[in-house]
């Protein structure tokens, strides 16, 4: 059992040590910001597939300005190509409250006597048998079971946010993928916004603004990373003795 706790501490050390190596490197500096990037290469992202429709190549008509199959006759300024940013308002306020109760009680009597065996229960059997046998007293069983539940969750959550996204994709069927991220450095302390989602372009408003509601798969992540998360964070070791210890 030793070898084993040594051998995990070892690996959670070695997990953590390039980690470990850059924070002891920073004592007494601010967090670094991450570089400016252009969306590609957010973490845990990949192109999007989606079955598309069939695409139709707009056909001009002579003497008109209008080509069949296009979305819109004028040009706007509203995000429409790889590189365009638009603006993603976020505007949470959810609240939930659950409440249960569970209660069972099951309870049950088993008796049996054995009076008669044959007739043996006077001979050979009846000797064999224990001082102060009673045969109408031969078999009882009984069980009591109870049980009794409850759970309540109460939730409230309110974030008000604006983030400028950039289109990374252009779909198909003319959707758009957009990601932001956004970082703030107060102190020694930074707060990260990143959102990422699917988005249609007549939903983009004509102030080139979008809302959480009206994205498609939304990822939406706000923290933050710096000595006060630190310091609201368990320890290594604790987090292992919590997913290990078994009570």
């Amino acid at each position: 059992m030793f070898q084993r706790l040594t051998a995990i501490f070892a690996l959670a050390a070695l997990t953590a040590g390039c980690s470990t190596a850059d924070r002891l490197a920073q004592i007494g500096a601010p967090p670094h910001l991450t570089p400016v990037a252009s969306g590609h290469d957010t973490a845990g992202q990949r192109p999007i597939v989606m079955p598309m429709p069939r695409q139709e190549t707009p056909i001009y008509q002579a003497n008109s300005l209008w080509a069949a199959g296009s979305r819109s006759f004028f040009k706007d300024q509203r995000a429409s190509r790889i590189g365009d940013i638009v603006t993603v308002r976020i505007d949470i306020a959810d609240q939930a409250q659950v409440s249960n109760q569970t209660t069972r009680s099951r309870k049950s009597d088993e008796k049996a006597d054995l009076t008669n065996l044959l007739g043996l229960e006077t001979g050979v059997v009846g000797k064999l048998l224990p001082d102060g046998y009673t045969p109408s007293a031969a078999l009882d069983i009984g069980s009591d079971s109870a049980t009794q539940g409850a759970g309540a969750v109460n939730r409230s959550e309110k974030i008000a946010l604006t983030v400028a996204a950039v289109v990374s994709q252009v779909l198909p069927n003319g959707n758009l993928v957009v990601e932001g991220r956004q970082e703030v450095r107060i102190n020694f302390e930074v707060r990260e916004l990143t959102v990422s989602g699917i988005v249609r372009p007549e939903d983009v408003s004509a102030t080139n603004e979008i809302k959480h509601s009206q994205l498609a798969e939304a990822r939406i992540s706000y923290g933050g990373r710096g000595q006060l998360t630190d310091m609201q964070q368990p320890r290594l070791g604790a987090q292992v003795v919590d997913i290990l210890f078994p009570f």
